[in-house]
């Protein structure tokens, strides 16, 4: 069997591949760029983000590790696809309020879709593999589902929950039954990298306003009964749910509880106010099964650092809605609601 593995030139990619050449795959490494050379976007702040136009030590890393492998390695342009399927949609999303999640999408539409698509036609292979910490397990029903990771600190799923059936029945993460520690041992054995070498994940790795081409626009901060507290350079400043840096005095800590884009103010309150027992999530993507059952408890994320918080869930016409059994806080227009069944992904919707 032959499989494409997506490298980055960190750790677990690296030994990803490493991995599946040594339980006898025919493995070949393929590296996504996804800086445009004419970009209107400014340069991150982090050389190590992913989003960055220097990739030169990573590409260099990505060499030495797959001669060490012995596997080929290609280097495939992604860039135009990035900035139309990726940041422009941070872009509208954000400047219409709702707060992203750049990962999710990027792994949708780019890393297992049109990166994909396009390696098919050049290169002849059976299944694409990445770093990521989770798994993928064909059930009984005869669908393909995305699983929680061994590590659950590493734990990688939720940003893998909206790939579709086809793209699962593809492919192999042959991380997600390693712990991180277990990872980083093969890696400083086979000489990949550096001991205790760090690792960046972040998207940008700078203020994602800077993404947004957005001139300062001085708006009002004003509590849900419409007093006006302070005031803000540009809605777009804030994220729902963000409790520092508002700059206000006030008896107890305040929130954003919302924003609008349309008179750009920017709602806030007290942490009572940001609780919410229900939400409903549109634009689906089904792993486990197309329905829920009534009198199934199931575990929901509303964001990707959030713990997952029980909850009846239950499909309509246009997505699905989500009764918590307990308060959850700062749910988010624009962040996906991942719906588990214990460790397997059944849904992931975007929060309206």
């Amino acid at each position: 069997m032959k499989v494409l593995v997506g490298m980055s030139g960190g750790i677990d990619s690296s030994v990803a591949a490493y991995l599946l050449k040594k339980e006898g795959y025919d493995v070949c490494g393929i590296t996504m760029l996804i800086w445009k050379s004419d970009s209107p976007y400014p340069v991150p702040a982090s050389p190590g983000s992913c989003y960055s136009p220097d990739k030169s030590k990573d590409l260099e890393k990505i060499k030495e590790v797959s001669e060490i492998i012995g596997i080929e390695h290609h280097i495939v342009d992604c860039s135009d696809l990035f900035e139309s399927a990726v940041l422009e949609n941070f872009r509208n999303e954000y400047m219409s309020g709702h707060t992203p999640n750049p990962c999710i999408w990027c792994n949708q539409k780019v890393k297992f879709g049109a990166m994909v698509d396009y390696a098919h036609s050049i290169l002849d292979f059976d299944y694409f593999a990445t770093g990521h910490y989770a798994r993928v397990m064909k059930l009984e029903n005869g669908r393909y589902a995305v699983m929680k990771a061994k590590d659950g600190k590493k734990d990688q799923s939720y940003f893998l929950s909206r790939l579709s059936q086809a793209q699962l029945s593809s492919v192999l993460f042959p991380l997600g039954g390693y712990l991180k520690s277990e990872i980083r041992e093969i890696d400083e054995a086979m000489g990949f990298h550096e001991k205790g070498e760090r690792e960046s994940q972040d998207f940008y790795g700078g203020d994602y306003s800077d993404l947004l081409e957005a001139e300062d626009w001085e708006g009002e901060i004003v509590m849900e009964d419409g007093r006006v507290l302070g005031h803000h350079k540009g809605f777009w400043h804030y994220t729902i749910g963000q409790r520092k840096g508002l700059g206000i005095a006030y008896s107890e800590p305040l929130y954003v509880l919302s924003l609008d884009p349309a008179e750009n103010r920017v709602i806030v309150g007290t942490e009572m106010s940001t609780h919410n027992k229900k939400i409903s999530a549109r634009d689906v993507v089904f792993g486990a099964c197309e329905d829920f059952d009534p009198e199934k408890t199931y575990s929901v994320k509303i964001r990707s650092m959030a713990q997952p918080a029980a909850a009846h869930v239950e499909r309509n016409t246009d997505g699905f809605s989500v009764a918590f059994s307990d308060f959850v806080r700062g749910a988010a227009p624009g962040q996906s609601a991942v719906v588990y069944d214990g460790d397997v992904v059944v849904a992931s919707g975007i929060i309206y």
